[in-house]
C-alpha cells in the first residue's frame, strides 16, 4: 500500500440495523476495486471484516474492523461496525474517528431501530452521512416506498434529502444506477458509463434541478451564480453539496445490492466527492496545558492521535488502533501517552486490513492505524509530544446495566479472572466489572446478554479462563424496627478447663450511623475487658448478616450486665455468648430487609408509553412523572434492583428494540413481608446444607 496524505484520505463508518448489509457492503467495494480476488459471504464466514471466530460463529459483526481500499489514488478507510443493539460500544468507537458515515437501509425492511440508534449517535459527533438503500436486489424491495420513509424520518430530524442515485429496475430486474451527480447510468459494478434510460429521464432530470438549487445553498458565491444563471459546473455543484452535507443540512441517498456488487463504483465516488477529508472535516479539540485547542490536521502540526480500540490476538499480541488528528507517526519513534505519562515505541506500525497487516512508515494526519505490543496503552488514551501534551476527550458511552455474577470454573482461573475482566473492560469501554462488597459476588455488567456471552467466549479463548455466569444477588441489608433485649450465657466443659461467658443486652435502631456501642456496665458482676470480644463478635454478625445473610446497619447495642467465671471465662467465650445474645435480641426486634431502590428512566416511543407504565406497574414500580421529547416519552419511576434484572431485555421487546433506559441508586426501602420470607427461608436452608457438608 503507497502513502497517503491527509487530502487523500476519507474516514467513513458503515453504520445501521443489524442485516443490512454493512460487512457485504465492505466486502463488495474491496472485490471491485481488486484488493480481493473473489468475494467473501457472511453466512461462509469468508468476508475480511468478520474475521474473529466469534464472529463466524453467530455470523454477525461483534466488532468494528478497519477496511482500507485503495480508489482512483485516495485511501477510504472503511469501519465496519456491528449493527447488533448489545455491541453498540463498537459503533460509538467507530464513529468517534470518521468524519462521515453511511447509514444502510434494507430496502424491504426499511427504517429500523438499529438506524435510528446510528443516527442519534451521528447527530452526537456532528457527523456528515450518506444513506444507502441496499438489498436492492430483494424479493420484495421497493425503493420509493423506502425512500419515502427515509425522507419523512430525516425531515423530522431538521435536515433534508437529496436523491443521488435512482435505481434501474428492482427486486431481480436491478441492474443498476442512474447518477443525478454525473447525469449518467452505471449497470452492474459501474466501472462504464452509459446514457440514462428513456424511461428514468424526466425523473432525473427533476432530481437534478433540486440537486442543483441545494447545492447553490452550500455557499454565497454558488447562490448569486445560480440566481444569475440558472446554472453551476459539476465541480461547482459538488463543492456545494459537499459544503451542505459537511454542514449537517443535507443527506444524499443512493441505492445499491451490495451483495451483487450493484452500484458499487458510483457509491465510491460519492464517497470520495461528497464526503470530507481529514482536511476539511469538523475539526476536533484536545486538552492542552493552557485549555482546549483546535487540533490541525496537518503533518507539521504538534502530535496528537487518539486510541479509540484496543484488542488481544492470540498470535500477535496486543492491538492498538488509533487515529492521528494531527501531525504525524513515524515507524519505531516514541510517542508520549499523555494518560498514562509514559513513553511508547512504535515498533510495529501497521495498517490493519481485516486481519491482514500491511506495514507502515509513516502515519499522516488524519489516517487510522494500528501498533503491536505496547506495554501500557489502553482504549481512550491520546498519544502526543511529550513537551506539547494534548489529551482527545473519550466519547461518552452508554451505562452498562445488564449484571451477570462471574466465578471462576477452576482454581487455575482463580488467579487469573481479576486481570481478565481488567483486560475484556480495557478493550470494551461498554463492559464494566467490581467486586460487591455486600453480596461477596464479583459482578459483571454489559450492554446485554449477548454481550456479556460474546465477553466470556472472549476470555475463554484469548485468554485461556474459564468464567461461568449466574444471576447476581441483590445486595439487601437488614435492618430492625424496634427496641429488643436478650441474654445468653455460653457454657462449655470438656475435661480440663472449660469456656464460660453470659451477656445481657439491649439493642434499638440507630439512624445517626450504621452502628454505636455502649457500655452500661454497673457493678462488678462482668468485667470491662470483655467488652472488646463482644465488640468484635457483633460487628462480625452484622456484616454476615443476622438473619438472612446480608449485612446489618443502623444498630445500638447497649450491655448492661453478664457474668463471669474466674477460671473459665475467656474472651472467645464472651465472643460467642455476645454473637448469641445479639441474635436472639434481632429476632425480637422486628427484624426487616432493606433492598435497593433505584431511579429509572425509560424513553420510548409514544405509541409504547402505556405497556412500559403497565410493565414498571407489575415490576412494583413507582412512576414519579413522564417528560415528553420529539416523539418520545421519557417515564422516570422508583424501581426495587431486584426487579430490573432482565429489563434489558425486557425493554427491547416491549419497543422493539427502540426503548432504553438509565439507572441510578436512589434509596433503600423495606422488602415486603412475602417476599423477605421467601429471602430468608433460602438462606436459612443454604446454611443448613452447609453445616451438613
Amino acid at each position: 500500500m503507497k502513502e497517503y496524505t491527509t487530502e487523500f484520505i476519507r474516514n467513513v463508518a458503515l453504520v445501521s440495523h443489524g442485516g443490512a448489509g454493512k460487512t457485504m457492503l465492505a466486502e463488495a467495494f474491496l472485490h471491485v476495486t481488486g484488493a480481493t480476488t473473489r468475494l467473501g459471504k457472511v453466512e461462509d464466514g469468508t468476508t475480511v471484516s468478520d474475521y474473529d471466530e466469534e464472529e463466524r460463529k453467530r455470523k454477525i459483526s461483534i466488532y468494528t474492523s478497519v477496511v482500507p481500499i485503495e480508489y482512483k489514488d485516495y485511501k477510504i478507510n472503511l469501519l465496519d461496525a456491528p449493527g447488533y443493539t448489545d455491541f453498540v460500544g463498537e459503533m460509538i468507537s467507530a464513529l468517534s474517528v470518521a468524519d462521515g458515515a453511511i447509514i444502510l437501509i434494507d430496502a424491504v425492511a426499511g427504517i429500523e431501530v438499529g438506524a435510528e440508534l446510528a443516527w442519534r449517535y451521528c447527530d452526537q459527533f456532528n457527523l456528515p452521512r450518506f444513506i444507502v438503500i441496499n438489498k436492492m436486489d430483494r424479493d420484495n424491495a421497493d425503493f420509493q416506498k423506502t425512500y419515502d420513509a427515509v425522507q419523512e424520518f430525516v425531515e423530522a430530524h431538521g435536515k433534508r434529502v437529496i436523491k443521488a442515485h435512482l435505481p434501474i429496475g428492482e427486486k431481480q430486474d436491478f441492474k443498476g444506477v442512474a447518477d443525478v451527480i454525473e447525469m449518467k447510468a452505471y449497470f452492474g459494478e459501474g466501472k462504464e458509463e452509459s446514457e440514462i434510460p428513456a424511461e428514468l429521464k424526466e425523473e432525473v432530470d427533476k432530481a437534478r434541478v433540486e440537486m442543483l438549487e441545494d447545492a447553490a445553498e452550500g455557499e454565497d458565491a454558488l447562490m448569486e451564480k445560480y440566481l444569475e444563471s440558472g446554472a453551476l459546473t459539476d465541480e461547482e455543484m459538488k463543492r456545494g453539496l459537499e459544503n451542505g452535507i459537511t454542514a449537517g443540512d443535507f443527506v444524499p441517498v443512493f441505492c445499491a445490492a451490495s451483495g451483487r456488487e450493484i452500484g458499487m463504483i458510483p457509491l465510491l465516488d460519492g464517497i470520495l466527492d461528497l464526503i470530507p477529508s481529514p482536511a476539511h472535516a469538523t475539526k476536533r479539540t484536545a486538552q492542552g496545558k493552557d485549555g482546549a485547542e483546535e487540533l490541525q490536521p496537518s503533518n507539521q502540526s504538534p502530535l496528537a492521535a487518539y486510541v479509540w480500540k484496543t484488542t488481544v490476538d492470540p498470535f500477535v499480541g496486543k492491538m492498538t488502533y488509533f487515529r492521528v488528528f494531527s501531525g504525524s507517526i513515524q515507524a519505531d519513534a516514541h510517542v508520549w501517552n499523555q494518560n498514562k505519562n509514559a513513553d511508547e515505541r512504535m515498533s510495529g506500525l501497521h495498517f490493519q486490513r481485516g486481519k491482514e497487516v500491511i506495514a507502515a512508515k509513516t502515519v499522516h494526519a488524519g489516517d487510522i492505524a494500528a501498533v503491536s505490543k505496547l506495554t501500557t496503552t489502553s482504549t481512550g488514551d491520546t498519544f502526543c509530544d511529550k513537551g506539547h501534551p494534548l489529551t482527545i476527550e473519550k466519547p461518552k458511552y452508554p451505562a452498562a446495566l445488564y449484571r451477570v455474577a462471574v466465578a471462576p470454573k477452576t482454581q487455575a482461573d482463580a488467579a487469573k479472572i481479576s486481570t481478565v475482566l481488567t483486560r475484556l473492560s480495557e478493550e470494551d469501554p461498554t463492559l464494566t466489572w467490581q467486586n460487591d462488597n455486600i453480596t461477596r459476588e464479583t459482578v459483571l455488567q454489559g450492554m446485554g446478554d449477548q454481550h456479556i456471552d460474546a465477553a466470556v467466549n472472549r476470555a475463554q479463548t484469548k485468554f485461556q479462563v474459564g468464567i461461568e455466569t449466574r444471576e447476581p444477588k441483590i445486595p439487601y441489608r437488614e435492618g430492625i424496627t424496634k427496641k429488643a433485649q436478650a441474654q445468653y450465657r455460653h457454657k462449655k466443659q470438656s475435661g480440663g478447663a472449660g469456656q464460660f461467658g453470659e451477656v445481657h443486652l439491649r439493642i434499638e435502631p440507630f439512624m445517626e450511623g450504621d452502628f454505636d456501642f455502649v457500655d452500661a456496665l454497673v457493678g462488678m458482676n462482668l468485667s470491662r475487658s470483655y467488652l472488646p470480644p463482644i465488640e468484635k463478635s457483633i460487628r462480625a454478625t452484622m456484616e454476615r448478616g443476622a438473619f438472612a445473610g446480608y449485612p446489618m446497619s443502623n444498630v445500638r447495642v447497649t450491655v448492661y450486665d453478664g457474668k463471669e467465671h474466674e477460671v473459665d471465662s475467656k474472651p472467645v467465650a464472651f465472643e460467642i455468648a455476645g454473637r448469641e445474645a445479639f441474635k436472639l435480641a434481632v429476632a425480637d426486634a422486628g427484624p426487616v430487609l432493606f433492598e435497593p431502590i433505584m431511579t429509572v428512566r425509560v424513553t420510548c416511543p409514544d405509541a409504547n408509553m402505556g405497556d412500559v407504565m403497565s410493565d414498571l406497574n407489575t415490576r412494583r414500580g413507582r412512576v414519579q412523572g413522564t417528560e415528553t421529547d420529539r416523539g418520545s416519552t421519557i417515564i422516570v419511576a422508583h424501581v426495587p434492583m431486584a426487579e430490573m434484572l432482565k429489563y434489558t431485555t425486557q425493554i427491547r421487546s416491549l419497543t422493539g428494540g427502540r426503548g432504553f433506559f438509565s439507572m441510578e441508586f436512589d434509596h433503600y426501602d423495606t422488602v415486603p413481608t412475602h417476599i423477605a420470607g421467601t429471602i430468608i427461608e433460602a438462606h436459612r436452608k443454604e446454611m443448613e446444607a452447609k453445616k451438613e457438608e
